[in-house]
C-alpha cells in the first residue's frame, strides 16, 4: 500500500488531452497528497496563460519556465502528484528528474480521442491549429513517443475508460512500481 509518508511522487506525462490534470487531481485526492500542475505553476509565476507565454516569448521561453517548474516540483520533499505539460519530456534533464524522484505514468490515448477532448479548448492550446488538431496530435505523438517511453515507468491507456477507471489503473501501477 502506498502511503503519503513513504511514497515517491506520482508524475503524470502525456499529450494534451490525455487527462493529466483531471486524473492527477483525482489521484491526489484519493492519495491525500498535494497536486501540482506544472503549467499552472508557470502561469502563476508569470501572470500569463501558457498561450500568452507562447505568443509573447515563444516556445523556448515557455520551455525554460517549464523546466524550472518541473525541477521545483520534483525537488519537493513531500510526496506530490505532478502533472507535467505535454512537452516537458522533450528535455532530457526533465526526464531524468521525473524518473529519479517519482513513479512516472504515461497517460496515452489515440490522436482522435485526444482531439475530441481538446477541441472545445483550442484557444488554450498554442501548439494546435484551429483546424486539424487530430493530425497535429498524431504528429506530436510520433515526434514525442520515444521521449514518453523513455521517461515512463508504466503506461496507462485512457481510450474508452472513465475517469474512475483511469485513476484506479494509475493507482494500481503506483503500488506495483518499486519506490
Amino acid at each position: 500500500m502506498v502511503t503519503r509518508e513513504t511514497a515517491r511522487h506520482l508524475v503524470l506525462i502525456g499529450l494534451m488531452g490525455a487527462g493529466k490534470s483531471t486524473v492527477g487531481g483525482a489521484c491526489a485526492q484519493r492519495l491525500g497528497r498535494p497536486f501540482v500542475d506544472t503549467d499552472r505553476v508557470v502561469e502563476a509565476i508569470t501572470g500569463q496563460t501558457v498561450a500568452e507565454i507562447f505568443t509573447n516569448g515563444g516556445e523556448a521561453a515557455f520551455r525554460s519556465l517549464e523546466h524550472q517548474a518541473v525541477a521545483d516540483a520534483c525537488a519537493s520533499p513531500e510526496p506530490l502528484v505532478i502533472s507535467c505539460g505535454g512537452g516537458a519530456v522533450l528535455d532530457p534533464e526533465n526526464r531524468r528528474q521525473m524518473r529519479a524522484s517519482g513513479t512516472v505514468v504515461w497517460l496515452r490515448a489515440a490522436p482522435q480521442v485526444l482531439a475530441d477532448r481538446v477541441n472545445p479548448n483550442l484557444a488554450d492550446r498554442p501548439l494546435l491549429p484551429s483546424s486539424g488538431a487530430r493530425d497535429e496530435l498524431a504528429r506530436l505523438a510520433e515526434l514525442r513517443g520515444a521521449a514518453y517511453e523513455g521517461a515512463a515507468h508504466v503506461t496507462v491507456d485512457t481510450d474508452d475508460r472513465s475517469l474512475e477507471e483511469v485513476v484506479d489503473a494509475v493507482l494500481e501501477e503506483l503500488v506495483r512500481c518499486p519506490s
